[in-house]
């Protein structure tokens, strides 16, 4: 059995942030890295019914499709298709710490600067965002090296924890 990303305060800064930024309930939004679910209850919440979640971990997409979400495996974008008007993703984002299990690494560390993911996720990304379409994309202080490309982008939330700070991306072309 797999570890399940299990919300923590990056999770939870992100909801809240979905909150505040969803007004229009039509938006059809793509989660990559579903997790525990945490985000795809906080879109049902507000009422939005066009969701589609992926995550590389098995587990975590039976436990989502337990909760009544449509998801599948998928590493990145391998396994979606068409547009969205938003892509939520809260990737692992902790550069390399040699002391931490190959488990526990899955879910929050993306190579040796933490942005080796994200900066794949953001050479993927445009071809699957509506003409109008935005990423919110969650990042660390930590996280080094992220390559914004053409990507404009506007931070709408921020948190201070002991170590780091949590800053989520409002991102769009």
């Amino acid at each position: 059995m797999s570890l399940i990303y299990e919300p923590e305060e990056d999770s939870y800064l992100l909801s809240e942030t979905l909150k505040k930024q969803i007004k229009n309930k039509k938006l059809k939004v793509l989660e990559i890295g579903i997790g525990s679910g945490i985000q795809l209850e906080t879109l049902n919440e507000l009422g939005v019914t066009a969701i589609f979640g992926v995550d590389i971990n098995k587990d975590a997409v039976k436990l989502c499709l337990k909760k009544g979400f449509n998801c599948a495996v998928s590493n990145l974008f391998s396994k979606v298709e068409g547009k969205f008007d938003l892509i939520i993703f809260n990737p692992p984002y902790l550069p390399e710490d040699k002391r931490e299990d190959e488990e526990s690494k899955l879910a929050t560390t993306s190579g040796e600067k933490g942005s080796e993911l994200i900066n794949k996720f953001l050479n993927q990304a445009e071809k699957y965002l509506s003409k109008k379409g935005k990423i919110f994309l969650l990042t660390s202080s930590l996280t080094k090296g992220i390559n914004w490309k053409y990507w404009k982008k506007k931070k709408i939330a921020e948190k201070k924890l002991f170590f780091e700070k949590l800053f989520v991306w409002k991102l769009n072309k």
